[in-house]
């Protein structure tokens, strides 16, 4: 998931950032509010997590600023203003929890993952990335029109990868969401299941070989194939992928927080 944190005590933010990254999320961090909407409008990240008390514009004003503007992105605010009335505000204005200072990390964390699960349950259950489609509801998958079959991990493994839209991910965050496995496992479990992936997905009409279905990126993991026209200025350029480059044109903070109550 994308996170965005919008914050401007900086060790609150870079422990937030940290310890959700650590949760295998693609975490920004920005200081003021005018920086977080023009991040959002930019990026559109899956989560903003927003304190209220921000200096350029508050978070109320961010909160009116992204009203019927930023559907698809979820908004967790975070306050130490005990009164019920600025929390209503902040819903009525379309944010979709709030948290009250101080907590912990772990409360942060399961909310953010609540937040997930239900943009995940109203999203779109075709998924579609690179020519493959995959149904979430009848579990089929199909590449340039033609059925794949893939066992039940092979499924998952791919659901997963496609969900990332284009993000790198990590051997250890497969291990930890897909097998719900630790991280520290030492087995090539990943390795072995998108080397599958890449054969089942290739055997189709399609010129683009097997290996450009799922890219390696090298040293840090695997991503669904972007297209070297696609390709962001700045990304990661995946093994196998260098010289084609080349020429022209080529809960581990679960201890509890105790954040600013001032905000």
């Amino acid at each position: 998931m994308r996170v965005l944190i919008v914050e401007d005590d900086a060790a609150l933010g870079i422990f937030l950032q940290k310890g959700l990254k650590l949760e295998g999320h693609d975490v920004q961090l920005v200081g003021d509010g005018q920086a977080g909407l023009d991040h959002a409008m930019e990026h559109a990240p899956d989560l903003m997590v927003l304190d209220l008390s921000l200096p350029k514009k508050d978070g109320i004003q961010v909160l009116e600023e992204m009203h019927g503007h930023f559907g698809g992105t979820s908004v967790l605010v975070l306050t130490g203003r005990n009164q019920v009335s600025d929390r209503v505000k902040c819903l009525n204005l379309g944010a979709d929890d709030c948290l009250l200072k101080p907590f912990s990390f772990s409360e942060l964390n399961a909310r953010c993952r609540a937040l997930l699960r239900r943009r995940q349950h109203s999203a779109d259950q075709t998924l579609r990335y690179a020519g493959v489609e995959l149904n979430r509801i009848d579990r089929r998958v199909t590449r340039d029109g033609l059925s794949i079959e893939l066992t039940g991990k092979e499924f998952a493994l791919l659901e997963f990868l496609m969900q990332a839209r284009g993000r790198t991910c990590s051997r250890s965050e497969l291990l930890r969401e897909v097998w719900q496995m630790s991280p520290d496992a030492g087995t090539n479990v990943v390795d072995v299941y998108v080397n599958y992936l890449r054969k089942k997905l290739g055997s189709t009409r399609s010129g683009i070989g097997a290996d450009r279905v799922i890219e390696t990126v090298r040293g840090e993991g695997y991503m669904m194939s972007m297209g070297t026209e696609r390709r962001p200025p700045g990304a990661a350029v995946p093994d196998g992928l260098q010289g084609s480059l080349r020429g022209p044109g080529a809960g581990v903070f679960g201890l509890g927080l105790g954040a600013r109550a001032s905000a």
